[in-house]
């Protein structure tokens, strides 16, 4: 008979592990609390609903998220295959149609046979059952607080903020233009609307941004915010300087005006939000500023003075493990052998990292379950890197960590060219990971890794 594993939460790094546990012939039992109970920040009872911005990150094969990206296709990721078909226009990044991804998701494990999904919230773990915990950062407090008394550790948390999404309809393209950096992308590199800023219209813009009244944290938010560096809300970034946004996400490089001719003082991109391309978010631009008060400040950006907004910014609370003090490197929970983690939780950020942690827990759960050793994948490589940076890092100043080359060991011999180092990573990685797999023709189907 097969063995029956839990897995809580129905995100990217749940549905991910689930799939790949009823792919090894495991009988899984997903739990999903929506649409029962809501966290907020979700708007349907998707699975592997994306909350935030609708980009799986770079897909360029020498950049980190793109060489994570080729590492989770090599070890035959369902995620990886459902956003890739259903893809949008988007420059070098992988950005996905929200709705299609997330209902492509949900219709392949609910006519999985070895999938039960289950619309229910679990309050209590049973540590006798083979589970995977991957409720994410936005966790239930009941469950949050059986996670602590098991931990015994105090958790930490990070502020995490989601970007407004506009009409595209609504842009006024006399004012804005579509063009990618340098040209890179689809569609004639023209993937992205640019709304461009002169520098008086800039420093005006700033200044909004720095005066606006914010939304007022709920009571269990009200202590000191400890922002992820990466989600930074826009008007926390104004308040550093003047030009910090300038040099960050409304940074001009790459682009030209067409309606001047010139490079503008600052830029805010919109990225496409659905196949059909009737909608746009609002690329870095996470904030928490009250609604009526953002809506008055985004239409002082060229382009959106008429602009119909789908769906206003806001903030909320991200919740993680001391990943350091508690997790193994496979995923598992040190003091429970078969107890594992998934996801944000771990303290992984980025949605690949999540799919990638899902995938890593159900692999090394089954193989546990099997009588087979643990797999970890080599550090060369980038899921390797995070596995081990969340595992062994300092656990007195744990922060999330994306995907990035700065965690992988340095290379045998220093190269200054920063492209030519890019590539060094990367061909290193994909030589890495080819090697390792090679061990795990048991496990990573042919067929799951074309």
């Amino acid at each position: 008979m097969s063995t029956v594993v839990t897995v809580i939460g129905g995100g990217l790094a749940g549905s991910e592990a689930a799939w790949q546990l009823a792919e090894r012939g495991h009988r899984v039992l997903l739990y999903e609390m929506r649409p029962v109970q809501s966290t907020g920040a979700h708007v349907s009872s998707s699975l592997a609903e994306l909350v935030c911005s609708n980009s799986l990150g770079s897909k360029l094969p020498d950049r980190a998220t793109g060489l994570l990206q080729s590492e989770m296709r090599a070890l035959g990721s369902l995620l990886m295959r459902c956003a890739e078909a259903t893809a949008v226009p988007a420059g070098g990044a992988l950005a996905v149609d929200r709705e299609r991804f997330a209902e492509q998701v949900t219709q392949t494990l609910s006519s999985h046979p070895n999938i039960q999904i289950r619309r229910e919230e679990v309050t209590r773990l049973r540590l006798d059952e083979a589970c995977i915990v991957a409720t994410g950062p936005l966790t239930s407090p009941a469950l949050a607080d059986e996670i602590g008394r098991l931990t015994g550790e105090e958790y930490l948390y990070f502020y995490d903020a989601i970007s407004p999404i506009v009409r595209a309809s609504s842009i006024d393209m006399s004012s804005a233009f579509s063009a990618n950096r340098y040209g890179r992308g689809e569609q004639n590199g023209a993937d992205y609307i640019n709304c461009p800023l002169e520098r008086d219209e800039y420093y005006a813009f700033v200044r909004a941004l720095q005066t606006a009244e914010i939304i007022e944290l709920r009571d269990f938010e009200r202590e000191d915010p400890n922002f992820f560096e990466g989600c930074v809300p826009v008007e926390q970034l104004a308040k550093r300087g003047d030009d910090t946004l300038a040099f960050g996400p409304m940074r001009p490089v790459g682009l030209t005006n067409p309606h001047t001719g010139r490079r503008p003082f600052a830029v805010v991109q919109l990225r496409q939000d659905d196949l059909a391309g009737s909608l746009y978010n609002i690329v870095g631009f996470q904030t928490n500023i009250r609604w009526g008060q953002q809506r008055d400040i985004l239409r002082m950006l060229p382009g959106l003075q008429s602009a119909e907004f789908i769906r206003m910014g806001q903030m909320h609370r991200n919740t993680y493990l001391n990943a350091p003090a508690l997790l193994c490197a496979t995923m598992r929970f040190r003091a429970q052998p078969r107890l594992y983690f998934a996801g944000q939780l771990t303290g992984i950020e980025g949605y690949v990292g999540n799919i990638a942690t899902g995938l890593m827990a159900a692999l090394n759960l089954s193989r546990q379950l099997r009588g087979l050793d643990a797999w970890t994948p080599p550090r060369e490589t980038m899921l390797g890197a995070l596995c081990h940076y969340v595992t062994h890092a300092d656990a007195r100043r744990f922060q999330p960590m994306k995907a990035n080359l700065g965690i992988l060991p340095p290379l045998a011999t220093r190269i200054k060219n920063k492209a030519q180092r890019r590539s060094a990573y990367a061909e290193r990685a994909n030589a890495a990971i080819e090697m390792s797999l090679a061990t795990l023709d048991d496990d990573i189907s042919k067929s799951s890794r074309a």
